[in-house]
């Protein structure tokens, strides 16, 4: 009864707006349309969408313009979710925002490391980041140099990490986005256990151990398919925690000397016996559809918890990936089968 109680609320908050996400037939027919504007009205007339796109004009359809607004519709749900959430509940959501502070300083540093005439352009995001974020998005935008821009995040939880670059030589843009990553990850890891106590911990943990193990299984495939990269090199890309991977398992996957025996190694996994990773789908598309279903069934049968918020947020964010996709499919006239194929769609 007491989740229930404490969770009542946001819940009946959260169907409201999971009613509007848009489901795999609206996905097929954005992919039938043919222009951008087009994509543009559809939203307006079909989705939730209709708020931030309301003043959008001829001139503003360019790829950046669109995903900036998409982005804001995500912004506006996540404000809408904290309002609803008691002082536990945005303990998780504070812990969650942290995934939106890695990208904005990944970008960040892409930024200044590109060397960008018209270096930032993060108006849009100031808002959000100024009322839930612990990072000045004031102070990053006055950042000329990677030196500069580690030195802004001093007073936050990403500048001691950050600074132990600096006595490497030639440091890259891998080199921080790794860092980051590896930072995220191993912190959300620890972080978790005092924020989430007993069977949201439980949900918790299934979800973000699940979504580890699959990131290391994407590195290493990737790492192996398109780098051509030695087991040493693969060894320090991964975040060094396993749920339900062995680390035998992960040693024989990182060893194997083919793409055609790592298939064999992963489907002695954990993930490798339940998934499908050989067939149509690519191991990106593996991996959400993985985490798509983990997240559903943990809301399905824990309705009144974590899993609400959590599975709201990544349901949110693969919405917007898709679309972002979809898009820039119709601006480069694929077809519709191919656009489809492109976000694991099926037309009907």
């Amino acid at each position: 009864m007491g989740n229930l109680l404490t969770y009542s609320g946001i819940v009946t908050k959260i169907r409201a707006m999971e009613a509007r996400l848009l489901r795999e037939e609206n996905f097929v027919e954005i992919a039938n349309l043919h222009s951008v504007p087009e994509v543009v009205n559809y939203l307006r007339d079909n989705s939730s969408y209709a708020f931030v796109l309301g003043n959008l004009d001829e001139s503003q359809l360019h790829r950046g313009d669109i995903e900036k607004i998409l982005i804001g519709q995500l912004y506006y749900d996540y404000s809408k979710i904290y309002r609803f959430c008691n002082l536990e509940q945005r303990k998780f959501l504070k812990l969650y925002i942290k995934r939106y502070e890695i990208d904005l300083i990944n970008y960040c540093f892409r930024i200044v490391i590109n060397h960008y005439e018209q270096p930032f352009d993060l108006n849009y995001k100031k808002q959000f980041f100024d009322r839930y974020s612990q990072i000045s998005i004031e102070k990053l935008i006055t950042s000329r140099t990677t030196d500069e821009l580690v030195e802004n995040l001093k007073g936050t939880e990403y500048y001691e990490p950050l600074s132990r670059l600096r006595d490497k030589p030639s440091i890259t843009l891998f080199d921080y986005d790794l860092t980051l990553d590896q930072y995220y990850f191993s912190q959300v890891w620890k972080d978790r256990k005092k924020v989430l106590k007993k069977k949201e911990l439980e949900l918790y943990t299934r979800d973000c151990g699940t979504k580890l193990d699959l990131l290391n299984l994407q590195w290493i495939y990737r790492a192996k398919k398109y780098y051509h990269m030695q087991a040493a090199d693969i060894y320090s890309l991964l975040v060094p925690i396993h749920y339900k991977l062995k680390t035998e398992q992960v040693k024989d996957l990182v060893e194997s000397p083919s793409l055609d025996e790592f298939e064999v190694q992963i489907q002695k996994t954990y993930y490798g016996k339940r998934y499908q990773f050989s067939g149509e789908l690519t191991i990106e598309q593996t991996y959400t559809e993985c985490l798509h279903k983990l997240y559903v069934l943990d809301k399905r049968r824990n309705p009144y918890s974590i899993a609400a918020i959590n599975t709201y947020l990544f349901l949110k964010e693969e919405e917007l990936r898709k679309l972002t996709t979809v898009i820039e499919c119709i601006r480069y006239n694929l077809t519709p089968g191919e656009t489809l194929a492109y976000v694991g769609g099926k037309a009907i």
